[in-house]
């Protein structure tokens, strides 16, 4: 499984209203909202195009076990 993936999925969210959720936890409908203004163009948002394909996608329960901390927001 690629590097790039398991950081983006246990990298914190810096600001905002989910600030301090891991990137997996984010709502799907947060994702799509950035989706649909732009992501930032750095490696948060890279990182939150990434987890807008795995939502989009169904992936989470997959990655789920990748957490290096237990997901409070993630049904297990």
């Amino acid at each position: 499984m690629s590097q790039q993936l398991i950081e983006a999925i246990n990298t914190t969210m810096p600001f905002g209203k989910y600030q301090g959720r891991l990137l997996l936890e984010l709502p799907e409908p947060y994702l799509v909202w950035f989706h649909s203004k732009g992501f930032p163009d750095s490696k948060l948002g890279q990182q939150l195009a990434l987890m807008y394909e795995v939502k989009l996608n169904g992936l989470e329960s997959m990655l789920a076990p990748l957490l290096k901390r237990p997901s409070v927001y993630l049904n297990n």
